[in-house]
């Protein structure tokens, strides 16, 4: 049917060019952004799921930051340990010496003078308060600390986030030196004068349980820090997991976007040219008219 008011093929030919030229904008805003997702109607499901491993993402990642900041604790206490070992074991050595008959009063003081300054070593990097650790004055700032957590003191011990879900967790063990054989080396009576000296007749006894003491509690801290190791390596391979699904759902293939970029640049050029015919056809109405 030959009309002038209505062109049907013109509004046909309009609607596709909106079409492509949508489409055409879509897939360059994808390729300009490198997202797939540019609107939640894009795919509306997928973007609830990548958000919802986006949060997860982000609380494995605050958990791998937790466990090496525990990992830390731990190789901090370890280096104190590994240091109150090698003055245990220069006191067994001065105690020895001590109990050397041919060294006449004067020597052996000064063998206690040293005896001594490596208990004062101890008990100030021990801490504690004079109820625990006797002398006549509270330790409130131990040289054994980290970030203001006092690392040989009583308690139940840490317990560390190692997982981004509820209940993921582990507990480091208190490395408590205040008490036992340990206590036998720093205590102080009610003058302040140590309990221990050098030349006593049990003082081997006592330093070597002492150095055994330090021993338990460096395998209890190792065997912490060889979960919390694992524990780091699982959440980061977790981690990649996490974003390598997160990119599948958002991250536009460019590969293929350019592909459908072209694809829609010639439509719109091609339905641009289609509109242009099929706003000319009308013309031939008026061929019947002037005849």
């Amino acid at each position: 049917m030959s009309v002038i008011n209505t062109n049907i093929q013109a509004m046909v030919a309009a609607r596709n060019l909106n079409s492509s030229q949508e489409m055409l904008g879509r897939s360059l805003t994808r390729l300009s952004s490198g997202s797939k997702i540019v609107n939640p109607s894009d795919d509306a499901a997928g973007l609830a799921v990548s958000e919802k491993l986006d949060a997860q993402s982000r609380r494995v990642s605050a958990a791998v930051t937790n466990v090496q900041n525990a990992v830390s604790y731990v190789q901090t206490a370890d280096g104190f340990m590994s240091g109150m070992t090698r003055i245990l074991s220069r006191m067994s050595e001065l105690a020895i010496l001590a109990k050397d008959v041919t060294k006449n009063a004067t020597d052996v003081d000064l063998y206690q003078k040293e005896f001594n300054a490596l208990q004062d070593q101890l008990r100030s990097m021990i801490g504690g308060p004079a109820s625990e650790i006797g002398g006549t004055a509270d330790i409130d700032t131990p040289l054994g600390a980290f970030n203001g957590i006092t690392l040989f003191g009583s308690g139940a011990g840490l317990t560390v986030t190692i997982g981004q879900a509820v209940g993921q967790e582990m507990t480091i063990p208190a490395s408590n030196l205040r008490d036992g054989d340990m206590l036998e080396i720093v205590n102080q009576d009610n003058a302040g004068a140590y309990t221990l000296s050098a030349a006593d007749s049990d003082s081997i006894e006592k330093i070597t349980a002492a150095i055994q003491d330090i021993a338990t509690e460096r395998a209890s801290l190792g065997a912490s820090q060889s979960r919390l190791e694992l524990a780091a390596t699982t959440l980061q391979v977790e981690n990649e997991n996490l974003a390598s699904a997160i990119s599948r759902i958002r991250d536009v293939d460019v590969a293929d976007e350019s592909t459908q970029y072209a694809k829609y640049s010639i439509l719109v050029q091609s339905g641009t040219a289609m509109l242009a015919q099929a706003n000319l056809s009308p013309q031939s109405v008026l061929k019947l008219l002037q005849s």
